[in-house]
């Protein structure tokens, strides 16, 4: 089998996303597993040594000076994920789950959390076999680890609560039994290990942050469609225009156009028909480009924190020390979740104004009102404009920071707190709004290109053309709408819209 080898130093968002959605399997090196056993030694010894350290032979949080005789660290360990599983609201998405064991056994990897190795094989198995915990996506403050969402996760491996396996809701005994998976009895320091982890926020963002890349991609498409429709002037694109200023992802954006309506008949030049474009066309590689050079520098952030550990206390065995502190805090998190939210927002912005243009017949350039040719009988787009702009300004919300916010805890023991776990969720959100205007936008320009009277189109807007008129008729008269934006939604979702451009162009 095709295994991915975790070694907790090397895992990138491509193979992540393989692992969380295409299934490839998982298992650990021996490098790594060396290191975890070498960690739980030293940790068997302290205990032996009935030292005194955090989260072994101590209460958790604000219990931090209370001491707990060895006979009942195993009571410890259970108590604490049973009274910490405190999540609530819907569960997260399968992918969602996955990619929160996958970093969970990518971090312990490292040999800095003092966990027995068959612990890990144990989450392990639980990804390679398809056990999903039921985690609940609301209750963390992401500041002392996703605490709550990771007890979760845990009472699974332990054979209580709940998980889906095979697609069923279940008891997680039931599920660990059907997945021939046996259950755990944690021992000192594994609870702790974890659960005290940025995992949660860290899984949502990331895979919000890989389909925010594709649908920046989308955008593209959307915008050369667009222009198409609206006759729009490909000088503005010129590549020297935008070496002058330098920056990547504005370079990007505008070769990306370029290349999608090369040798469209539709588009003009410069004072062809007239001189220049507006700012949501004629901008779009500066707005669209930024969004592109923030997705990448939350990637960084982001591969960085999927190799990090991130509980406490941490083990240094070399050093022979244990040192609390505090690297389970979200806050590296949160202020690139609460970015790339308001970096997908913009995607949106701009393309509900594109479709504004579209359905205007003042702004359309000759288009007939709201993209219908018996206006007054049918409405036509008017309202999926309405829609759209719906979505932005709900965006304009979900865009407000997660992360300006803290509130103590623990008897403000832990009296500042990153909402990371928020801000990731938010992220989600407005991604999910977003696709949705893409998808309008894409359905507006269609239907303008065919209104337009169709011509020759772009190399890479031709297929996407021929892709969306396959699975979505010309509209001619009044239909319930919403039909057909689920289905353009879906075709940018599944990654059709994109592939139907790559085949021909290559990636853009």
């Amino acid at each position: 089998m095709n295994y991915l080898e975790i070694d907790g130093a090397h895992l990138e968002l491509d193979s992540f996303i393989d692992v969380t959605r295409n299934n490839r399997p998982i298992k650990l090196t021996q490098e790594a597993m060396d290191r975890v056993d070498k960690a739980r030694n030293f940790v068997d010894k302290l205990i032996e040594d009935n030292k005194v350290v955090y989260g072994l032979t101590t209460g958790f949080g604000k219990f931090s000076d209370v001491l707990i005789p060895e006979k009942e660290t195993m009571a410890l360990q259970r108590n604490l994920i049973v009274s910490h599983s405190c999540g609530v609201g819907q569960p997260l998405a399968e992918d969602l789950v996955k990619g929160v064991m996958l970093l969970r056994i990518n971090a312990l990897a490292k040999g800095n959390s003092g966990i027995r190795k068959s612990t890990i094989e144990t989450l392990i198995q639980m990804v390679n076999r398809g056990v999903i915990p039921f985690i609940p996506e609301k209750g963390s403050l992401g500041a002392s680890g996703d605490l709550a969402p990771l007890s979760h996760m845990v009472l699974t491996m332990m054979g209580e609560g709940q998980a889906f396996y095979q697609g069923q809701l279940m008891t997680s005994k039931e599920a660990m039994d059907q997945a021939d998976i046996e259950t755990v009895s944690l021992v000192s320091k594994e609870g702790l290990a974890l659960i005290n982890g940025t995992q949660v926020m860290t899984s949502i963002g990331a895979h919000t942050l890989y389909d925010a890349l594709e649908l920046s991609k989308t955008a593209d498409i959307a915008t050369a469609l667009t222009m198409e429709a609206l006759n729009g002037i490909t000088t503005a694109f010129d590549s020297k225009v935008h070496e002058v200023r330098g920056h990547y992802g504005q370079i990007k954006t505008a070769e990306n156009i370029l290349k999608l309506v090369e040798g469209s008949q539709m588009v003009s030049s410069q004072g062809e028909i007239r001189v220049q474009d507006a700012y949501s066309l004629r901008c779009s590689p500066q707005v669209q480009g930024a969004t592109k050079d923030a997705l990448e520098f939350i990637k960084a952030k982001v591969e960085i924190e999927m190799n990090a550990a991130t509980d406490n206390p941490l083990i240094f065995v070399d050093e022979g020390e244990v040192i609390s502190g505090g690297n389970f805090h979200g806050q590296p998190m949160a202020l690139p979740f609460d970015f790339l939210a308001i970096a997908i927002a913009e995607l949106a912005n701009i393309s509900e104004r594109r479709l504004e243009r579209l359905v205007n017949p003042a702004l359309s350039e000759g288009l007939p009102a709201f993209l219908t040719e018996e206006g007054g009988l049918n409405s036509g787009f008017m309202i999926v404009q309405y829609a759209a702009a719906a979505l932005v300004s709900e965006n304009k919300v979900l865009a407000h920071p997660a992360s300006v916010d803290s509130i103590p805890s623990s008897a403000n023991q832990e009296d500042h707190v990153s909402m990371g776990t928020i801000a990731a969720r938010k992220a989600r959100d407005v991604l999910d709004n977003s696709r949705k205007v893409l998808a309008m936008e894409i359905l507006g320009a269609v239907q303008g290109i065919d209104l337009r009277g169709k011509k020759e189109l772009g190399r890479g807007t031709g297929p996407v053309y021929e892709l969306v008129r396959k699975t979505i008729p010309r509209f001619e008269e009044d239909r319930i709408m919403h039909v057909d934006i689920d289905a353009a939604e879906e075709l940018i979702k599944s990654g059709r819209i994109n592939r139907a451009a790559e085949e021909v162009l290559g990636s853009i």
